[in-house]
């Protein structure tokens, strides 16, 4: 990988990486037609990075008062009982704890399978298989599921819904924004909470796993992962995702406002459909090192 496919892939990240249309998906199709192979598990974690630096940087007054509340209620400032503690009558804490929750599923999911999700969840089969059923899904949900509630609104159950939402996003077509804002708006939060539920929910898992996967490339060099392009192309598409990033935040919090995600569900379903056309006919490869047109 050369210094301006990193920058292209760094572009793709940004651009796809907050909707629901699943950035390892496109990361991996491009990837693979690009380069004639998949830019790898390690690559697509870290340039995650870039994109999540882009969240902090947008939310950073949200998060600095989650953050802050959720520490003095613990510490026992606002009462030192333990509903207190967990947040009772403080909202900003409260979400904190729902974050750590809906965190949960994502790390048990990814730290128990990590193996096939390097390997075996990367068949583009799979790939294809998750972007037509979510964005029926997502069209359906969006399309019926009333927009009721917002994050004021959250209880621990939804927060654990909203957990598995994005433990699903561990699959490569899933989405980690899509399962996340569909499962939201399946229990009946506007689209714009659902969207914010999304980033902030995904701040720790994309940050842990980022630098987890950073730590392997490190200290494990080709044999962490033999498709890791080097520092210098990571690093410049991780920056190039977190510039162009911020902006697609903006402009994704004011669509939403407006329109419906029905646009993102249909996407989902014509690229599931030439992914499919494109491994029938050989293009792409369903695995790396598979033979063309074979269905390893």
């Amino acid at each position: 990988m050369n210094f301006f496919q990193a920058i292209f892939l760094g572009l793709v990240q940004a651009l796809t990486e907050y909707l629901p249309v699943s950035s390892s998906a496109h990361i991996r199709i491009i990837g693979d037609l690009m380069l004639g192979q998949d830019p790898g598990a390690a690559f697509t974690a870290i340039i995650q990075i870039g994109t999540e630096l882009a969240v902090l940087l947008y939310f950073r007054h949200d998060i600095w008062n989650i953050l802050k509340n959720w520490c003095l209620c613990l510490a026992g400032k606002h009462g030192s009982d333990w509903r207190h503690r967990m947040g009772a009558g403080n909202k900003d804490a409260r979400l904190g704890w729902y974050i750590i929750i809906a965190t949960i599923p994502i790390v048990v999911a990814g730290l128990l399978f990590q193996d096939a999700i390097e390997s075996t969840l990367r068949n583009l089969w799979i790939t294809a298989a998750m972007l037509l059923i979510f964005g029926i899904i997502l069209w359906i949900v969006d399309d019926r599921a009333p927009q009721a509630k917002t994050i004021d609104d959250m209880t621990t159950k939804d927060s654990v819904l909203y957990g598995i939402g994005q433990m699903l996003a561990l699959i490569p077509g899933v989405s980690r924004s899509g399962g996340t804002i569909t499962f939201g708006r399946a229990m009946g939060y506007t689209r714009e909470a659902a969207v914010r539920c999304a980033f902030l929910m995904a701040i720790p898992a994309v940050f842990g796993a980022g630098i987890l996967e950073a730590y392997k490339a490190i200290h494990g060099g080709a044999a962490a992962d033999p498709m890791f392009p080097g520092w210098g192309a990571t690093i410049a598409a991780t920056v190039v995702a977190f510039v162009v990033g911020y902006i697609v935040i903006i402009g994704f919090l004011k669509f939403v406002s407006t329109f419906s995600y029905k646009a993102f569900a249909i996407y989902r379903i014509v690229l599931a459909v030439v992914v499919a056309v494109l491994l029938l006919t050989g293009v792409l490869q369903p695995l790396e090192g598979a033979p063309l047109g074979g269905n390893a």
